[in-house]
């Protein structure tokens, strides 16, 4: 069957992923410090660019995206509420010592799940975390195990926790892993609202005085603690920080500008406890992806649901129309920005090359393949937008054809054929007999009347007979 090509150099893409292993693109990624790292664009869930990604690491107080995650799950299935009062119990401060982040939360005290949120968040609160989790667990071990029955439904294999803040040195994940908890996360609106707060003030309580808290995470907040506004950077928002001597210096984050949507896990950087410098290289190396990914990276329109790409003969359509396939879906590809047309292949798979009318508007007839620098970024379905109808007088000659070229009518048709010429044949041989048979009772009566004559003629002329 004969297939025409529209546009050879449009590409199809699926935002369905990969993210197996990270791109070899042309532009060449920073040098960086962090030991595992993961840069995602969150438009599409997509991995750009990771190092040491499926590495098995602690989490430190990462930990801490799980457990508000999974709090602010509960609210949104009306299991809780921000403003319902919590009185911490005598487990709030399990697993806690004088090093240890916190709200000085103790036995009895009373505060909103709102401002429990943002103890953990901003402050980094573990004893916050505690109380959190026997809120919504009914008991610390009940919300770990909480934490990691969900972990396993994001899709992490290896990430386990221990306890709901990060202390325990069991605790364990991958920065892929991290990505994908924080993916979901983020995904949550209020959970975005509390990692994205700079600073906040705690109402006193029954038992503690006001207290006000500045976010760790120096690339939102002016008065962190790692550097104040050192770090600050234009469209970043939330995530979380954290800091153990197995884990190293920690970032999450996301960084918004103009359509561009990162995040960006770093693990295991040095810092002021574990390297004794002054510089924090988990902002830093944040900050060099990110500027890495603004500048070298760039959106690309490659397809649109109004543009065919592909094209299938179709027997016995009306005035011979062709099937045109579309795209299912308007795709676009960030790429980097030194990225050529060479670089990108599409491959068709098309289901039926023997088409027939007709052909209904909107059937899916293939699919096809992109692919950058030989890495997959997805598939997408082709399907045709408009019928094509079948020709009646196309159809009734092949109809015929086809009824004439069966085997059952062609010996039909022999039998009959031979019936014939032997009927022909016997009907032509019964005439002539009949004709030779007529002849000799004609000449036998000639023969009988001149004999007759002649014993006549004797009988006149006296002859004794």
């Amino acid at each position: 069957m004969k297939k025409n090509f529209f546009l050879p150099l449009i590409l199809l893409a699926a935002l369905l992923v990969s993210t197996a292993a990270p791109a070899a693109y042309a532009a060449p990624a920073p040098e960086l410090n962090g030991k595992n790292i993961v840069l995602a664009d969150l438009n599409t869930g997509r991995i750009i660019y990771s190092k040491d990604k499926d590495a098995v690491v602690a989490p430190a107080s990462l930990t801490k995206i799980m457990t508000v995650l999974l709090a602010v799950e509960s609210i949104d299935r009306g299991e809780h509420s921000l403003d319902e009062m919590v009185t911490a119990g005598a487990d709030c401060r399990t697993g806690l010592d004088e090093e240890s982040s916190s709200a000085e939360i103790q036995p009895g005290e009373q505060m909103t799940f709102r401002d429990l949120l943002y103890c953990s968040m901003i402050q980094s609160a573990s004893d916050a975390c505690n109380v959190i989790a026997s809120l919504v667990g009914g008991s610390i071990n009940g919300f770990v195990d909480k934490m990691n029955e969900r972990a396993a439904e994001l899709g992490c294999e290896v990430t386990h926790f221990e306890d709901p803040n990060g202390l325990s040195n069991n605790n364990q994940t991958t920065a892929y892993e991290m990505f994908l908890i924080t993916q979901e996360a983020i995904s949550h609106d209020y959970f975005m609202v509390v990692c994205n707060i700079a600073d906040v003030t705690i109402p006193a309580t029954n038992m503690h005085e006001e207290r006000e808290y500045h976010n760790s995470n120096s690339l939102i907040s002016p008065q962190s603690v790692y550097g104040g506004n050192r770090y600050l950077y234009t469209g970043a928002a939330g995530v979380k920080t954290g800091y153990t001597r197995a884990a190293g210096y920690c970032l999450i984050s996301t960084a918004e500008r103009e359509g561009l949507h990162f995040l960006a896990v770093v693990m295991g950087c040095d810092g002021w406890l574990n390297a004794h410098i002054e510089d924090y290289l988990n902002f830093e190396d944040t900050i060099k992806l990110y500027d890495w990914g603004f500048s070298d990276f760039s959106y690309r329109n490659v397809v649109d649901t109004q543009t065919p790409v592909y094209e299938l003969d179709v027997e016995l359509a009306e005035n011979d129309a062709k099937a045109v396939l579309y795209p299912t879906e308007r795709i676009r590809l960030l790429l980097p920005r030194d990225t050529s047309d060479e670089d990108i292949h599409l491959d068709y798979t098309i289901y039926n090359t023997e088409l027939r009318a007709p052909v209904k508007a909107g059937e899916v007839l293939g699919e096809a393949v992109v692919s950058v620098n030989g890495e997959v970024y997805g598939t997408v379905s082709l399907v045709t937008r408009e019928a094509v109808d079948l020709a009646r007088s196309q159809y009734m000659k092949q109809q015929l054809a086809t009824f004439f070229t069966n085997r059952w009518v062609i010996g039909i048709t022999v039998v009959i054929l031979l019936t014939a010429a032997l009927y022909i044949t016997l009907r032509i041989r019964y005439r002539k007999a009949r004709e030779q048979y007529m002849e000799d009772r004609r000449q036998a009566e000639i023969r009988r009347r001149k004999r007759q004559k002649e014993l006549e003629e004797k009988r006149r002329e006296g002859w004794d007979l």
